[in-house]
């Protein structure tokens, strides 16, 4: 089955100084090891960034964390609304490609993630969130993502990659 893992908002304007180092590190552990294993089956690997707000005086603080790799086969969708299909050509590159399943992960495990996820469903992809790999200033709201939504964790992506 064609996949797509999607790194959603993982920039320095939303995690500084809101999201535990801790937290992003290990979050950023997990993403990381997850997209080299997609990326080693050609899977593709989409970074989005919000860009809502950005302007010239304050770009490089829309920046993709230094702890997220990225890789040069690795696409990048920018987005100014919460649910990254609305208005942006992520559904396109999904479809051109024979996407059916994406894997999810990022920053806001209640907003900007929870929204896409809604948004892949609605549109017919079969999603999932990365385990470990979603942050969230409010540490309720990752708990109630991982009761209320499907979830799946590296090792079972390790197995679906034939990597394990």
């Amino acid at each position: 089955m064609k996949t797509a893992f999607i790194i959603i908002d993982m920039q320095k304007t939303y995690l500084d100084g809101i999201v535990d180092k801790k937290k992003i590190g290990t979050a950023s552990w997990y993403i990381n090891y997850s997209a080299d294993l997609m990326r080693k089956k050609d899977h593709l690997v989409i970074h989005v960034q919000d860009i809502e707000g950005m302007n010239d005086s304050n770009a490089n603080e829309y920046d993709i964390i230094e702890g997220i790799k990225i890789a040069e086969s690795d696409l990048k969708v920018k987005k100014t609304y919460s649910n990254s299909f609305w208005n942006t050509e992520l559904e396109g590159i999904l479809k051109t490609n024979g996407i059916e399943f994406v894997i999810l992960c990022g920053f806001s495990a209640e907003n900007c993630v929870l929204f896409t996820y809604n948004g892949a469903a609605e549109r017919g992809f079969k999603c999932v969130i990365l385990q470990n790999g979603i942050l969230s200033a409010n540490d309720d709201a990752v708990m109630n993502i991982y009761r209320d939504r499907n979830v799946i964790s590296y090792p079972v992506i390790e197995f679906m990659t034939g990597s394990e």
